[in-house]
């Protein structure tokens, strides 16, 4: 993915970042180091993005990395199990996993990294706002259901069995998910 207006090794900018992040963690990710490892001198960091802060949210927000496919399964539950999955995955492998580990474990201490956090969702959330759009003109969807409730309900459930609980979240857990977050738990 290249950056609009920004520098030409924005990618392997955003591959060093998050490597050190999870490699190092948040406190000892350094803007230094993530221009040593990219090839790209600390000056030429610092005219794009002012912090680690804000090289961060960029990292996360414009990263391959993270990328997702916005599903087009022609039902609102499909489309939710397919997120679901998405999610599943980003919080599961090997490349992304420790990434938001160290993001979520840095995050009660730093409250910097909140704009991070609602920066990256928000544009999440855009993204998959026409999953929203088009199941309220398929009337799968009442009018004015808010979005973003409906994903916190969703993901927040997938995070909290695999990042609090521990458990498993396979595709039985996040059918049942989905199903429970569309129609209601009574």
């Amino acid at each position: 993915m290249t950056v609009r207006n920004g520098p030409r090794k924005a990618e392997a900018i955003f591959a060093a970042t998050l490597e050190l992040l999870a490699e190092h963690g948040y406190d000892k990710l350094a803007v230094e180091a993530v221009a040593a490892r990219s090839g790209v001198n600390k000056t030429t960091l610092y005219r794009w993005w002012p912090s680690k802060d804000a090289l961060l949210a960029a990292a996360l927000r414009d990263s391959g990395l993270f990328a997702v496919d916005l599903p087009d399964t022609g039902s609102l539950r499909g489309d939710l199990l397919t997120v679901a999955t998405q999610i599943h995955r980003l919080l599961t492998s090997e490349h992304t996993a420790p990434i938001v580990t160290a993001t979520l474990t840095a995050g009660p201490r730093r409250p910097e990294l909140g704009e991070v956090s609602r920066s990256f969702f928000a544009d999440r959330m855009a993204r998959e706002e026409p999953i929203f759009e088009r199941a309220v003109a398929r009337g799968e969807l009442r009018p004015g259901v808010d979005p973003v409730l409906v994903m916190d309900l969703l993901a927040g459930a997938i995070w909290f069995r695999l990042l609090l609980r521990g458990g498993e979240a396979g595709p039985k857990f996040l059918e049942k998910a989905v199903d429970t977050v569309l129609g209601g738990a009574a």
